[in-house]
């Protein structure tokens, strides 16, 4: 039987893609009691990157949007093999934390990052809601335009 979360994604027309190896010597995710520390997800779909680039130069802050949001998505496949397949173990989203790929005068970070933590509302309703930081930096793995970092507590 699907899960509340998974009818949410459903109505929200999202597929959660399987999730991808670390790119590294590191793992997915770790929990820890009841947090799940997410490793941070890429752009990536399909296993290809979608979005590459920095934000104000290569990409608009929509499409910085768009890149966020999927980053949201991939941690939302890999939160689901944390949880044991149940999404419904979301307590919360405690944290989110975004890094966009930026040259050294774009300052628009936040507005960017907004697409993921706008997408974990939408999934987890006030659940969803975190705290966050939204950074910029010189460059991101594979060029990637945004890459999205969380923490969740989870239902035992």
């Amino acid at each position: 039987m699907a899960s509340s979360i998974d009818k949410r994604l459903d109505e929200l027309g999202i597929t959660l893609p399987p999730p991808g190896a670390p790119g590294g010597n590191y793992v997915p995710f770790v929990v820890v009691g009841d947090l799940a520390f997410m490793a941070g997800q890429v752009a990536r779909e399909a296993g290809k990157m979608k979005y590459t680039g920095k934000l104000g130069k290569d990409l608009s802050i929509e499409d910085g949007q768009q890149a966020a949001r999927l980053c949201a998505v991939n941690l939302l496949a890999q939160l689901k093999v944390a949880c044991g397949g149940d999404l419904d173990r979301v307590e919360r989203c405690v944290r989110l934390g975004g890094f966009v790929n930026s040259p050294l005068d774009f300052y628009d970070h936040p507005k960017v990052v907004n697409g993921a933590s706008d997408l974990m509302v939408e999934v987890f309703g006030e659940r969803g809601q975190h705290a966050r930081t939204a950074v910029g930096v010189s460059a991101l793995p594979m060029d990637s335009a945004v890459e999205v970092e969380a923490v969740f507590q989870l239902k035992r």
